[in-house]
């Protein structure tokens, strides 16, 4: 499997409410084990644990995630330069995120509408 190299290549976030590290990890280019490693150096990310101490990621985690991997293996950011960059509340970092995010929302939507609206 080929590693995307940048966010917008990562495959659409599915519409579910809790993801486990297995899915996160596909969904986000990344291995189990680096977001494991993620969560000791960022605060922000924090994945609801249940029994057994399972994981479970919340969409906005997951754009967490994309935003931290944006700014490590994209901008070519350090661990500390990242956490940096995410604490002092940057918004021109996750605008790019965001806006992709939107764009998609936006569509989804749309076709949404299309289907949903009386043809006249």
């Amino acid at each position: 499997m080929l590693e995307p190299t940048h966010n917008n290549e990562l495959p659409a976030i599915p519409g579910k409410r809790y993801f486990t590290i297995g899915e996160v990890s596909e969904l986000c280019a990344v291995k189990p084990h680096v977001l494991r490693y993620w969560e000791q150096e960022f605060p922000q990310l924090k994945p609801v644990k249940r029994r057994g101490n399972r994981r479970y990621y919340q969409r906005e985690d997951v754009l967490t995630i994309r935003q931290i991997r944006g700014l490590l293996y994209d901008q070519g950011y350090t661990i500390g330069g990242a956490r940096q960059r995410m604490t002092d509340g940057d918004e021109g970092v996750l605008s790019a995120d965001l806006q992709a995010v939107i764009k998609e929302t936006i569509e989804e939507l749309e076709d949404v509408l299309k289907v949903l609206s009386p043809t006249k």
